[in-house]
């Protein structure tokens, strides 16, 4: 038996994977990041949850204080890229810096040999010990897109204990059997340091530049109207544009630097490729050109293509069919069949593209 970290989030997930490594025998110990101020300290809290859990299952807890280096690399960063007219996916980010990062380096130096999370996600190895991050066999909540960026060592340390179970049902059965105080709590809001999700509330609280009003512009450069901020705005959108047309717009890019946002018709938000950055490998390829598979948004469906490696950590992807709502900030994570290959973060779209 091994001893074991658990990231305790007071959540459903965390928490039947903390019970079910428990269960094994193993010896644990619970982790809470304490990430930035909560709304509240009792019941419903992170903090209030995780410790409740621990106790039933007899096993020590321990609330780590990240927050500075959450600000600072997920939070400023957040509010940096919709400064840049982007639109940011920060659970990527949190992955790499502060749960498999300085999470993981504290469960080390607490002597634990691995750390668990309750990520709906496979892990594999290979008798040469070679690891391989699989989609979960729960496919509808599934989360190998969040975790790419994982090295070979950092997922040798790892374990996902819900990544073979098939049904979130079958989750709170498990919560309910193992008698969790949790059982029965709601699953999280989508970015946890958000008040009710409300990103331009937020945005603007931080920094009040980012209610400037600016035109939106028509992709022919004509102008249809004004908005409040281009942070209200993300590539695809269609609806709150608040601009009359005889057939139906959408958000086409977003152009910080002239405060503009530009429309188009939806024939408009295919394109053939993209670029990207900050590329790593968790399977290196084994050529500069490879076909593969992708997607470009975590519900998106994995859709082929080809793949052209360059310098300086980048690479160049072509679709075999357009795709719609390219984003920058968000990220392109390659698969083959079940399996995570590695990403990067979308800079930009591409009208077109020569022949490699």
């Amino acid at each position: 038996m091994s001893r074991i970290a658990v990231a305790m989030s007071g959540g459903v997930d965390s928490s039947v994977a903390a019970a079910l490594l428990k269960q094994q025998g193993h010896e644990l110990i619970g982790l809470t990041m304490r990430l930035f101020k909560p709304q509240t300290s009792g019941p419903g809290s992170t903090a209030h949850d995780a410790a409740a859990v621990a106790r039933q299952l007899g096993i020590p807890h321990r609330l780590l204080d990240l927050e500075p280096s959450f600000q600072e690399l997920i939070v400023d960063d957040f509010v940096a890229q919709y400064r840049r007219g982007q639109t940011p996916n920060p659970c990527i980010r949190c992955n790499r810096h502060i749960k498999f990062g300085l999470l993981l380096d504290k469960a080390r130096q607490l002597g634990a040999e691995l750390l668990a999370t309750g990520h709906y996600v496979r892990k594999t190895v290979d008798p040469d010990g070679v690891c391989h991050l699989r989609t979960a066999h729960n496919l509808a909540k599934d989360q190998s897109y969040f975790l790419y960026s994982l090295t070979q060592e950092r997922l040798r340390q790892i374990v996902f204990p819900l990544g073979e179970i098939a049904s979130k049902d079958e989750v709170r059965s498990l919560a309910a059997a193992f008698d969790l105080p949790v059982a029965a709590k709601g699953d999280s809001q989508e970015v946890c340091f958000i008040p009710n999700d409300d990103y331009v509330g937020f945005l603007e609280c931080r920094d009040p530049q980012f209610g400037r009003p600016g035109e939106i512009v028509h992709r022919d450069g004509r102008i249809l109207g004004r908005h409040n901020g281009i942070h209200r705005y993300t590539i695809g959108q269609r609806k709150g544009l608040g601009i009359g047309w005889h057939e139906p717009l959408y958000v086409l890019a977003i152009d910080a630097a002239t405060n503009r946002v530009v429309v188009g018709e939806q024939p408009h938000l295919l394109t053939p490729g993209l670029e990207a950055d900050e590329v790593s490998w968790l399977i290196p390829p084994t050529g500069t050109v490879f076909e593969t598979s992708c997607k470009i948004r975590y519900r998106h469906r994995p859709v082929p293509c080809r793949v052209a490696l360059l310098a300086d950590d980048r690479c160049r992807v072509l679709f075999h069919e357009p795709q719609k709502s390219v984003t920058p900030g968000q990220y392109v994570v390659f698969y083959q069949d079940d399996q995570v290959l590695g990403g990067g973060s979308i800079t930009a779209a591409c009208d077109r593209f020569g022949q490699d």
